[in-house]
């Protein structure tokens, strides 16, 4: 076994670095450890269940038998519901072509990565975001990383992404973002559409220039943060963006497995082709539950409203506990939340020392001072591609009780008033 040969990109695949740190607190937490648990970007059921009008239609549809085959494409009435939903929620129109459905945003992300890319095309992300590093890398593309900063709340900015994009396969865009939290201003996101239709206007046959837009967390905005979209903001974007959407976090239905891409029929019927290699569907009953369940406007309003304050309450709160740290001297800070379940945090303890003479010489000695003393579980931007050294962390409330919060923060201040 150890002659074997396996393929030069499973030699070169790295695991999802967020899977294996919340496995990790995970199996502490088993052990018997009490820990605030901060790490994934999945909801708690007791805490955040899924509408009570989705679950019936779930079990309706399996009572009723849909337990075959679904349409490689997904089914007709699920994308008739989506082409009736995008049209209501967001004022965008597209037609059933160019809708496809599956598994959750994942496998829709592999098939549009593979649909357009080739090896050693240019991808271009921004960095700290979700998992763009290794779509990039099963595509054997190459990586134009741009690294964004907290002046400009982590969301790249038109004039970063502006020199990379002459011939550029794929730009992935993401807001309100994963890990950030934090959102695309229009003037912003109307500056990077510009830029990307007069790059595709230069271009006289052979590629054109993609946007994956990632809008996962398109209904999770607050205060006075409204979700906007390349193509409402820019008409010209049209036949450049390929969305990417699903239940999983506007309905905390990460289990369910329903997602959907939309865009131009061409780049959705060639992601259609993979999908029916791959059969990575939504399940049947999932999809006629969902069909079902899209067209309820005042169920989803009343369940939104529930579930995005619960959220805002958490995650403002905790922004309100960093700040006050903050203002107490500690070297900490964090960005006020914008949309999604994650606030952006910053713990600026290198060259700290414990109590007991420690020190923390490195931004994985503060993740693990962290752990073992405030009982907090965080994920370093590093683990979303950003530079190791970067002191800023992606805390994510779904799986948060209210009444735990304080008690976190009583603990992480403690912590810190060790350090010195």
């Amino acid at each position: 076994m150890d002659n074997l040969t396996l393929s030069s990109l499973s030699a070169s695949l790295v695991g999802s670095e967020i899977v294996k740190l919340g496995g990790e607190i995970r199996e502490r937490i088993r052990q018997g450890e009490a820990i605030y648990n901060f790490t994934v970007g999945d909801f708690d059921p007791a805490i955040f269940p899924i509408p009570k009008g989705l679950e019936d239609e779930i079990v309706t549809a399996y009572r009723n038998h849909f337990t075959n085959y679904p349409a490689a494409e997904g089914n007709l009435d699920l994308r008739e519901a989506i082409r009736d939903f995008l049209e209501s929620r967001q004022q965008l129109s597209y037609q059933l072509n160019e809708i496809l459905v599956a598994g959750g945003g994942r496998p829709l992300i592999y098939a549009l990565f593979r649909a357009v890319c080739d090896e050693g095309d240019k991808v271009i992300y921004a960095v700290p975001s979700w998992n763009n590093n290794h779509y990039a890398n099963f595509v054997g593309a190459r990586h134009v990383v741009v690294e964004a900063d907290a002046a400009h709340n982590f969301m790249p900015t038109a004039a970063q992404l502006a020199p990379h994009l002459p011939g550029a396969t794929l730009l992935a865009l993401c807001s309100p973002q994963n890990p950030t939290g934090t959102a695309f201003s229009p003037e912003e996101l109307s500056a990077i559409c510009a830029l990307v239709v007069e790059e595709n206007e230069k271009r006289v046959g052979g590629k054109k220039l993609y946007v994956m837009f990632d809008q996962m967390y398109a209904l999770l905005t607050y205060g006075d943060t409204v979700h906007h979209n390349p193509v409402s903001l820019h008409p010209g974007m049209r036949p450049y963006t390929i969305f990417i959407d699903a239940i999983s976090k506007a309905f905390a239905a990460t289990g369910v497995r329903v997602g959907w891409s939309f865009g131009p029929a061409a780049v959705i019927d060639k992601m259609k082709a993979f999908m029916t290699h791959l059969g990575s569907w939504a399940p049947m009953a999932e999809q006629k539950a969902v069909a079902k369940f899209l067209p309820q406007t005042a169920a989803i309003n009343d369940y939104l409203a529930v579930f995005k304050a619960a959220l805002e309450l958490r995650l403002t709160r905790i922004y309100a506990g960093i700040q006050k740290l903050k203002q107490a001297g500690f070297s900490v800070d964090a960005i006020a939340p914008q949309g999604a379940i994650y606030l952006t945090v910053c713990f600026n303890l290198v060259g700290k020392t414990s109590a007991d003479g420690k020190v923390l010489d490195t931004q994985a000695a503060v993740t693990a001072y962290l752990l073992d003393e405030a009982r907090l579980a965080v994920v370093p931007f590093f683990a979303f591609g950003a530079d190791e050294h970067s002191p800023w962390y992606r805390l994510s409330v779904g799986t948060c009780k209210e009444a735990a919060i304080n008690q976190m923060l009583d603990q992480l201040s403690a912590a810190l008033g060790k350090l010195h």
